[in-house]
This record gives structure tokens, sequence and C-alpha cells, in this order.
């Protein structure tokens, strides 16, 4: 009785986690979904949450793929910076459980002449979603460190390129374990494509060359996706 007590809770739980998977998408566009089912997108995954108007659509698209995060609080803004997406707890939220957080995406409206063709709002649709995608990784990543840990990544990024290095890639590799693959894919190849550059390490080394890979180049999102069963 127990057992079957047991398989039955395994069943429901698994019926629950397909129920929320979110088809596998290669290329989304304006148009894909319609405004209802956008609006339903909005009661589903838009609670806690504080979007820009003007980027909506893709960031409710690209949360959709995050059931983990539905009650999470995030609030993306829009604001003149030299890096064009950042993700980021509040100070004050470092000090809380990780229940309690709040997060903030930062998306840059306006940075230097260099960085400019990466912005937000100079993708395609797709490579919105893809970049949106990364950066919600990182707070998936970050509900489940405690206070030592967030810490922790803070001494690692001041000190330590070869972690920012793996954790910029693990969390690439969060965004395609979580459905985005093709959407992460397409932000990588407009980066290089825009910036003329085979490697991508961040606006803090847009001006160097670099024969190591911070952000996943897109030979190595074809790889990684071509390990996962969800891309079959």
């Amino acid at each position: 009785m127990k057992i079957h007590s047991q398989f039955i809770a395994f069943i429901f739980l698994f019926v629950a986690f397909t129920t929320h998977a979110q088809e596998i998408i290669k290329n989304f566009s304006a148009n894909t979904f319609s405004s209802e089912k956008i609006n339903a997108l909005k009661l589903e995954y838009g609670t806690n949450k504080i979007i820009p108007a003007v980027y909506e659509t893709q960031i409710l698209i690209a949360l959709s793929y995050f059931p983990e995060l539905k009650n999470e609080t995030i609030e993306f803004r829009l604001k003149k910076t030299i890096t064009p997406l950042s993700s980021k707890p509040t100070i004050f939220g470092l000090l809380q459980s990780a229940k309690k957080r709040k997060y903030i995406i930062t998306i840059s409206e306006e940075t230097n002449s260099k960085l400019e063709p990466i912005l937000l709002k100079n993708l395609n649709f797709n490579a919105q979603i893809g970049v949106l995608g990364h950066e919600i990784s990182h707070v998936s990543n970050y509900i489940t460190k405690g206070f030592g840990k967030m810490i922790n990544l803070a001494f690692i990024e001041l000190f330590s390129k070869k972690e920012v290095d793996n954790f910029e890639r693990n969390t690439d590799i969060t965004c395609i374990k979580h459905g985005l693959g093709y959407q992460l894919l397409d932000w990588s190849k407009s980066v290089r494509q825009n910036l003329k550059m085979d490697n991508w390490r961040g606006a803090d080394n847009a001006s160097s060359v670099s024969k190591s890979e911070r952000y996943l180049n897109p030979e190595s999102i074809i790889n990684v996706m071509a390990e996962m069963s969800i891309y079959k």
C-alpha cells in the first residue's frame, strides 16, 4: 500500500511537471502568441514582477520557462548602464533568506558606442528572449543560495576571472536546460556578429581579443543542446 501511494505521488509530480514544461520553439516572433496567450502568461508568471511595457512580451515568454520563479519578486529596470544586462539581488536582500529576496534585472537603454549594437533594443525578438533567459537563469541560481554562498559569489566576481568564466558558462547551460537553447544561440550569434569577435567575455572585456569563452559561443551551445533529450 505504501509503495502504491508513493508511485501515485511520483506520477502526480511527473504529470504536474510535464504539464507546466514549455514547448521547445526554435524562433519566437512578436506574433508567435496571441494577446490572449500573453495575458494568460502574465496571470501565471507575472506575480511579484515589475515589467516594463516595452519588453513585456519577451520577458513573460522567458519567465514562462522558469516555473520555479513564479512567486519570486523580480523587478526589470530600464537604466543607462555600460553593461547591456545584469542580474543581482538588492543589497538588503542579501541579508534576507532566499525566499524573501528581491532581485533586480537591469536592462541598459544607453551605453558606449562599442556596446550599442548588442543592447536589448537592438537585438531581434528571439535573441532578446535568449539573453533575458540567461539573466533569469542567474535568479534561478540565486534562489538556491543562502547568505554565505551569495557572498562567496561576490568574492569570485572580484577576484577570480576563471571562476567567473565557469559561473557564466554554467548559467548559459541552465538557460539551455530550461528550454531556451535556440534563443540563447540566436543571442550568441548576434553578439559575435555585431561586435565582430569570436568570444564574448562581457562588457569589461569588449575591447580585447580573447581565445577563451566566458559566455558559450554558438558551437558550444549547439553541442550542449545535442546532449539534451528535450531538443531531440
